[in-house]
């Protein structure tokens, strides 16, 4: 189709828009995985996003998504993709897939992606916007859970922050997998990775950023005498 004379320059603006982040949020901040900066430099955020906040789809900042979500910033999600080493031969649990933005990049990364979201509004956008990806297969389900019946996975990404991974969520983890996400501690949001080993399993911090808060994983409070 034909783009028509107002398109056009809106899409040659956010094309502008989304090389200024590549070169400006992405390469000056530890992205060093060059299939991660190429994917993020060819895919339109703007497309995953509710039309009312497309404008500003590129602000190094967390987006408003309704609802009380907000949308991870790129380097936040560019940051937890690097570090997570994403293979091509991966089969990949994404959790938090608001519009679909980051299955859209795991999609030219990884081998499979499930991308599992809760909140109807944001699983009607990511459904538009994922149908041409043939790899993603979008789910609905309380974001805690996981996705049992795809486990289990090389990989998980959490792209937001959550105050620990419930145990249901780690078994989905292949022996020798890994998950990367954001970990929140007395309000203080951290990015980090974590291994299952025959030993367990653990998330170590390697990044302080602002990270979307996810709901469901809110850590059982005990009482101390």
């Amino acid at each position: 189709m034909t783009p028509s004379v107002e398109s056009a320059p809106v899409e040659a603006d956010r094309e502008a828009m989304r090389h200024a982040m590549v070169a400006s949020q992405l390469r000056t901040n530890a992205v060093s995985d060059a299939r991660v900066v190429e994917v993020m430099a060819r895919t339109p955020r703007e497309a995953f996003l509710p039309p009312e906040h497309r404008a500003i789809a590129y602000r190094d900042t967390l987006l408003p998504l309704g609802n009380g979500r907000k949308h991870n910033s790129p380097l936040a999600t560019a940051r937890l993709l690097t570090e997570a080493q994403v293979r091509a031969e991966d089969h990949v649990l994404l959790i938090g897939a608001a519009g679909g933005y980051a299955a859209a990049l795991l999609s030219g990364l990884a081998a499979s992606v499930v991308a599992l979201e809760e909140d109807d509004s944001l699983i009607a956008v990511a459904r538009g916007a994922l149908a041409g990806f043939a790899n993603v297969e979008l789910v609905s389900g309380p974001l805690n859970q996981g996705w049992a019946a795809k486990a289990p996975y090389d990989l998980i990404v959490i792209d937001g922050a959550v105050e620990q991974l419930p145990e249901e969520l780690v078994s989905q983890i292949k022996p020798g997998g890994r998950a990367v996400s954001g970990m929140v501690d007395r309000g203080v949001t951290r990015l980090a990775i974590g291994h299952r080993t025959p030993g367990g399993f653990g998330m170590v911090d390697f990044l302080d950023i602002e990270c979307a808060i996810l709901p469901g994983f809110v850590r059982l409070r005990t009482f101390q005498f």
